[in-house]
């Protein structure tokens, strides 16, 4: 009897201990989930936090979800405004999906709430659905775009040397605008020659220059340009042997070829002329360049770009609206500028005669109507093609006073390069 005792009294005890075990599990297994719930529910607030200031700059710089990672934080909260822009893109379906569609809801409402400034009840009324809904489908829509931020977050506790440089070049490239203009690809490499001209003569190396004798017009961004053709330069000029660098510009119908010859020193071995920061730069203006070397101590540097490249000109006071369009546009071979009122945008018209403007109608001081007309009773701008794009769809009002195309927001890159096309500007 005393035996079976002492086994009830182990078996009691082993139980008392199994539930205390059980409980202090299921405790832990709570206090994990809560805190997960928690960490989930402030990474929404604060998705949620950037998305209502996405226009302000000087806001996300400051923002928590800027400084999640290690990168440089010189331009992190553009680095931010590119990732949580780029997050609403890859909700986007696509022309092919119906507006009011189930499957272009999330993308829609993103876009009409945070890019567009409406209240969530005006987009519920556009999207056709009650505000209920649109409330529901909205925090949807910021889980995925958190989810896609966090996706984005580097793995790497820091960043290598070579890597931080690499990013720091590629945001301090990335701060350039984009002014294009019609330039004499002359001017730009005679500017170029003088600026390395005291760098040459004390080397002790001469420049020959050969230039088509009739000007060769392009559109580019002249400052960009120039440094392209004065970092090359300056490059070749440090490795070249004591004897002439030849540069030479050939152009066949719309393709132009500017070609740096020269001998390499010896000791200069095969070390590449072209560079991280004129790589990125030749690539910012849509070029190509390469360096050949053969092994008697030969190299030639070739650019090649195009002179028939298209300027896009966009009046908006929507700045995410052009990066938009840039990011759309980048690998078509076009220059996106931009104006945040109506007449800073008739002044750059006028100026730069771009070959396509794309005009927003809501903007604060001179709407987009105004602005149509006033282009079109200039002389300089009368004959540009404009394509009002706004989320007042009102097209025969738009084609009565002298629009184009007509592009109703919110925009896909598939429905804006279709209209771009129709005008033959890509």
């Amino acid at each position: 009897m005393a035996y079976d005792s002492l086994t009830g009294q182990a078996n009691a005890l082993a139980s008392v201990e199994q539930a205390s075990a059980e409980r202090a599990s299921a405790e832990r297994a709570s206090a994990e989930q809560a805190s997960a719930e928690q960490a989930s529910a402030s990474l929404l607030d604060q998705v949620r936090d950037a998305l209502e200031h996405i226009y302000d700059l000087s806001y996300l710089q400051d923002h928590s979800l800027a400084h999640r990672d290690s990168q440089p934080s010189e331009l992190a909260g553009q680095r931010l405004r590119r990732n949580l822009s780029a997050a609403i893109e890859a909700l986007n379906p696509g022309s092919a999906v119906p507006f009011l569609s189930s499957q272009a809801r999330l993308f829609n409402l993103l876009t009409l709430h945070y890019l567009e400034g409406m209240t969530v009840q005006e987009a519920a009324y556009k999207l056709g659905i009650s505000r209920r809904q649109a409330t529901r489908d909205l925090r949807r829509a910021i889980e995925n775009v958190a989810a896609s931020l966090s996706a984005r977050r580097p793995a790497a506790p820091s960043l290598s040397k070579g890597t931080a440089h690499l990013s720091s070049v590629h945001e301090e490239i990335s701060r350039l605008g984009s002014r294009s203009a019609r330039i004499s690809l002359q001017t730009l490499i005679c500017s170029a020659q003088n600026t390395v001209s005291s760098l040459a003569a004390q080397r002790g190396v001469t420049l020959q220059i050969m230039l088509p004798s009739q000007p060769l017009l392009i559109s580019t961004d002249q400052m960009i340009a120039e440094q392209v053709f004065v970092n090359v330069l300056s490059q070749t000029i440090g490795r070249a042997s004591q004897g002439p660098i030849e540069l030479k510009a050939d152009a066949d119908g719309g393709q132009v070829a500017v070609t740096v010859s020269f001998y390499r020193e010896p000791e200069a071995g095969g070390k590449q002329v072209i560079g991280l920061v004129v790589t990125q730069l030749v690539d910012r203006l849509g070029w190509a360049i390469e360096q050949i070397d053969t092994q008697e101590g030969h190299s030639t540097i070739v650019i090649r770009f195009s002179t028939s490249g298209s300027t896009v000109l966009v009046i908006d006071d929507n700045q995410g609206l052009v990066e938009l369009l840039d990011r759309y546009l980048t690998d078509q071979s076009l220059t996106v500028i931009s104006a945040k009122d109506g007449q800073h945008g008739i002044d750059l018209a006028e100026e730069m005669a771009p070959d396509a403007i794309i005009l927003d109608v809501m903007m604060p001081g001179m709407h987009g109507w105004e602005v149509l007309q006033r282009l079109r009773m200039l002389s300089r701008t009368a004959s540009i093609p404009v394509v009002i794009c706004s989320v007042i769809n009102d097209p025969d009002l738009a084609y009565s006073l002298g629009a184009s195309q007509v592009l109703p927001k919110p925009i896909s890159r598939s429905a804006v390069l279709e209209v771009l096309r129709e005008l033959g500007i890509v």
